[in-house]
């Protein structure tokens, strides 16, 4: 049996021809940009200055990434950010399940209260001094963990995990769990993160993002530059315009110390935008399962 065609109706035709073309412009305008970093990154000194670049890179060469690559400070804040972002999403995923986890059974006393802590944390803070006096107070200050420990926990994946857990994981599954002899931790470990990795491929996503990318708690809390992460490094090039004046030796004439600023601008936005680039397309299928899920209301 033939199936039927249907045919669209004019008003659906029209309006998909308006929408693709609406969502073509938004994609030309959110990648233009970064079309333009890359080719610039590539591109000579001299054309990025005079602003020859426009979509392909101008006379390639690559004097940006040989620079960046070449300076002691960006390999160890690069080194860094890695391993910030690494521990620190670490110990965010794992207090995150812990917290989540506990507020979403229907069995915990006073979890209400918990939850309106939690949010009012959201919505109120100590401030900057408050926050840096007791990092301080702690012996936090120019070490890794003044890094790592102010953000170890977000109260948005918090709530979003909670909610997951809450529409995702039965009841029904503990008490089966209990009846086997099951207690709480095992039934965590070998049931519910299991059947959890849209939510936590999600978490750990936002979590990476935020630390690879904070450098103000760097530029408070670190004093040693050895201890600098990589953006930090990169708001001083982008912000203050600082130049290792052996860059400048090395490269020679090719290129002078303006041309030689704005090709790092763009050759280090590159490179510390790679990693998370690298890492997106294998979370990506469970990203938007765990926000819709992670996003109802609970």
């Amino acid at each position: 049996m033939e199936q039927a065609n249907i045919r669209e109706a004019s008003n659906d035709r029209w309006f998909n021809v308006i929408n693709y073309t609406v969502l073509t412009l938004f994609l030309i305008i959110v990648m233009y940009p970064l079309v333009f970093i890359v080719s610039a990154s590539f591109s000579s000194p001299d054309a990025v200055i005079s602003g020859k670049v426009w979509l392909w890179p101008v006379q390639p060469t690559l004097d940006g990434y040989e620079a960046v690559f070449k300076h002691k400070l960006i390999w160890s804040s690069f080194r860094n950010s890695v391993i910030y972002t690494v521990l620190g999403t670490v110990i965010n995923v794992a207090l995150t399940i812990m917290a989540a986890y506990p507020l979403a059974r229907r069995d915990l006393y006073g979890k209400n209260a918990v939850m309106l802590l939690l949010v009012f944390t959201t919505m109120f803070s100590g401030g900057l001094i408050p926050s840096y006096l007791l990092v301080k107070d702690l012996g936090m200050l120019n070490t890794i963990w003044s890094m790592i420990l102010p953000g170890a926990m977000s109260v948005f994946n918090v709530i979003i995990t909670r909610t997951y857990f809450k529409t995702t994981i039965p009841e029904e599954l503990l008490e089966a769990a209990q009846l086997d002899g099951c207690n709480d931790f095992k039934f965590v470990w070998n049931v519910v993160i299991p059947l959890s990795g849209p939510i936590i491929a999600v978490i750990t996503l936002y979590s990476a993002v935020g630390y690879w990318n904070q450098y103000f708690n760097a530029l408070i809390y670190l004093k040693q530059p050895s201890l600098y992460p990589l953006q930090l490094v990169l708001r001083e090039i982008l912000v203050q315009n600082e130049v290792d004046p052996a860059m400048l030796s090395d490269l020679g004439q090719e290129a002078n110390r303006e041309g030689l600023r704005a090709l790092l601008k763009y050759s280090l936005i590159v490179v510390s935008s790679l990693p998370l680039m690298m890492i997106y397309p294998f979370v990506q299928k469970h990203f938007v399962k765990g926000v819709m899920i992670g996003s109802l209301k609970g």
